[in-house]
């Protein structure tokens, strides 16, 4: 990122403006993807075994791409988003990646996905924030992770990617109650999109430290954060 988005967010967090987060532990860890759709990632524990979920894609699968090129991994890509389908389809993608239609949320069912307000935009949201219309939506396919990891069959999951619009807050309570093991969860927080933005993020770094996952990375923004369970 700009070393002018970094002064900007810096300015931002030390003023108040929004959460002056911290790292809490000091690891070796690489940035995958490009500037604007990417992670910190810890690359130790990271082989052609690992698995990797990605939760909202948009149109950029550049992060997915990095970590399939490097390790050799798979990557299981979720979006409900016609566009983001759309995208994928037209797409040549590598053999490791598999795509899902759906997205993520506290429950399984079927739900009114709001779509953005700017029609060029890609991102919409089960939430109802300031960048999507509420007179916009489509029927959109969730699950809860825990049925997701039943269906897949995974009780081990390396990375989990969770770029979803503002939805980050809503469900990652049943993330974590999941019955899966999980070594990294990557989240871009959307405290921006919010009145109580700064509210939300205490609490979700919270539930994250209480359940013993650490503070690894933070983009240049801010937003990007990376934990890890030691």
């Amino acid at each position: 990122m700009s070393f002018t988005v970094k002064i900007r967010s810096t300015i931002n967090a030390l003023t108040g403006k929004i959460t002056n987060v911290k790292r809490n532990i000091n690891i070796n860890h690489k940035w995958y993807g490009n500037d604007y759709s990417g992670f910190y990632v810890s690359p130790v524990k990271l082989s052609e075994k690992s698995i990797i979920y990605s939760f909202g894609v948009g149109e950029d699968i550049s992060f997915d791409e990095d970590l399939i090129k490097e390790f050799g991994c798979k990557v299981f890509a979720f979006d409900p988003t016609p566009k983001s389908i759309e995208w994928i389809k037209n797409r040549n993608i590598p053999s490791e990646f598999t795509f899902f239609p759906y997205g993520i949320d506290d429950h399984t069912g079927v739900v009114e996905f709001l779509l953005p307000k700017n029609d060029n935009h890609v991102s919409g949201s089960v939430i109802n924030q300031i960048n999507v219309d509420e007179k916009k939506t489509v029927k959109a396919s969730m699950k809860c992770l825990s049925d997701i990891v039943k269906d897949l069959g995974h009780s081990y999951i390396d990375i989990v990617k969770i770029d979803i619009e503002g939805s980050e807050y809503k469900v990652l309570e049943s993330i974590l109650s999941a019955p899966v093991e999980i070594g990294q969860i990557l989240i871009e927080i959307h405290e921006r999109f919010f009145s109580d933005g700064k509210d939300k993020t205490k609490e979700l770094l919270n539930m994250l430290d209480q359940k013993g996952f650490k503070l690894f990375g933070i983009s240049d923004s801010k937003e990007e954060l990376s934990f890890i369970k030691l």
